[in-house]
């Protein structure tokens, strides 16, 4: 609930930010959409009324005609290329990934153009020329040749770091708890990265924070969560919660 304790840290936050005439931004990218199902409703739904844009990363190879059918009208959703299959390539005792150095390049900068190509026509009203590498982890090798696929832009996790090979749109706050219960994480705990991640942009970084979800495996506690944070920073003067196009733009 949004009257506990556990949301004051954010609120006091945000009043530094209102009375130092300053603005967060925050921006919601959700991972793995393939077809129409109820959790992607509800999280259409809540994103809808609350007034949130959101960006579904989603998976080309897996996905196809009904989800284009049940995003045809939705104005404040965009699409972005969420890898290919979302296939582990990796050894046995490496991290998952699936744009990695374990397969030809050429092979897998090729599914990726496919991918790129599929979206851009399933979706042509909101397709984003944007990779989001499954696991957010791609081999650094592939990404000087993302651009002549197209690509403008790359989303993984963590703080962009400067002067990389390509712009950077990241997330920074994952509400699922992929180590312990695979479904939402403490709101305290949330609370105090949401609070830690506005303090370095209060101290210089114009990085938009990046909010990231999974529709598909949210349980109540990520549902919850999600309901009280937009309704902590939706009625905040401080923030503004911006659609993945504009910050691509600026």
């Amino acid at each position: 609930m949004t009257d506990g304790i556990a949301w004051d840290p954010l609120r006091r936050e945000l009043d530094r930010w209102q009375a130092a005439g300053r603005v967060a931004r925050f921006w919601l990218r959700d991972d793995d959409a393939v077809e129409p199902t109820q959790a992607l409703e509800t999280l259409m739904a809540l994103t809808g009324e609350s007034g949130v844009p959101l960006m579904l990363a989603v998976i080309p190879g897996l996905t196809g005609e009904a989800l284009a059918a049940r995003l045809a009208a939705e104005t404040a959703i965009t699409v972005a290329v969420h890898g290919w299959s979302h296939t582990n390539h990796a050894g046995p005792e490496a991290k998952k990934q699936e744009l990695g150095g374990d397969r030809p390049a050429e092979a897998v900068l090729g599914e990726l153009g496919e991918g790129f190509r599929l979206l851009q026509r399933l979706h042509p009203a909101r397709f984003l020329p944007l990779l989001v590498p499954p696991w957010n982890r791609i081999d650094a090798a592939l990404i000087p040749a993302l651009p002549a696929l197209g690509f403008a832009a790359l989303s993984v996790y963590g703080r962009a770091k400067q002067n990389g090979p390509m712009p950077l749109l990241n997330t920074h706050v994952d509400i699922i708890d992929w180590h312990g219960t695979r479904g939402g994480r403490g709101e305290a705990e949330l609370v105090a990265e949401l609070v830690a991640e506005l303090a370095d942009r209060f101290a210089g970084s114009d990085e938009p924070v990046g909010v990231l979800t999974h529709h598909l495996v949210h349980d109540t506690a990520a549902w919850d969560f999600l309901s009280a944070l937009f309704a902590v920073t939706t009625r905040h003067p401080a923030v503004r919660w911006s659609s993945a196009s504009a910050l691509l733009e600026n």
